[in-house]
């Protein structure tokens, strides 16, 4: 199985109806994700990567599901997604929080500006790979949306650990580089650290690289 990626917004625009409302719920909307900008991880989100996956959930009469902070498997969801659409920013999302002890904090924490963040959970399914130094490392093209969760910012720091584990195998030099400065690291600090790196992909490179050498090596002897 695809595994799935997660993806903060930098800053998030989250509007509140009154909490004085008669039936007491505790609504929100935001942004989700938002189209065209390169991430930390490198990717970009085109317009129209969450068209079919609403579409099949709407059908369905499902929708992906809310938790705080990835936390899938650790605990119950905080509550539900009401709506959700694409327009020319992003992924537009509106929710209302449950009435459980961690719906009820976490609408505490988002009213006083101590969360403020979505981030997305989805497997991918068509994206274009970088074609040039200067493009992005990826262009997500189509989405499977899974989950949308309210997180702290910056970005859920074990949500980046997640989707750079995922990505390992296409990570490059570069890549690393970008994702060291987003944590803090001054750039020479960035350059000292990713210099040491290898994805998978170099290391098995590098490998088949001695294993042919050698054999050439004991084909000259042998002859």
């Amino acid at each position: 199985m695809i595994p799935i990626e997660q993806k903060a917004v930098a800053r998030l625009e989250c509007k509140f109806d009154s909490i004085n409302d008669d039936d007491g719920r505790m609504t929100f909307s935001g942004y989700g994700a938002v189209f065209g900008n390169v991430d930390s991880y490198g990717d970009v989100i085109a317009p129209g990567a969450f068209a079919k996956s609403l579409a099949s959930h709407l059908i369905d009469g499902t929708a992906p599901l809310m938790f705080l902070n990835h936390d899938v498997f650790g605990s119950l969801p905080i509550g539900r997604w009401t709506d959700m659409s694409e327009d020319g920013y992003g992924l537009k999302v509106a929710g209302e929080l449950l009435d459980t002890t961690m719906g009820r904090e976490t609408y505490v924490a988002l009213k006083a500006g101590a969360l403020n963040g979505l981030s997305i959970g989805f497997r991918p399914v068509s994206f274009d790979m970088r074609a040039k130094p200067e493009d992005p490392r990826r262009t997500l093209k189509e989405v499977d949306l899974v989950e949308v969760s309210v997180v702290t910012l910056p970005a859920n720091v074990k949500a980046r650990v997640q989707a750079v584990k995922s990505m390992g195998e296409e990570m490059s030099v570069r890549d690393l580089e970008q994702l060291l400065r987003e944590f803090g690291l001054s750039k020479s600090q960035s350059i000292a650290v990713a210099s040491q790196f290898e994805s998978k992909s170099e290391v098995a490179e590098r490998k088949a690289t001695s294993v042919a050498i050698d054999n050439l090596a004991a084909m000259m002897r042998a002859a």
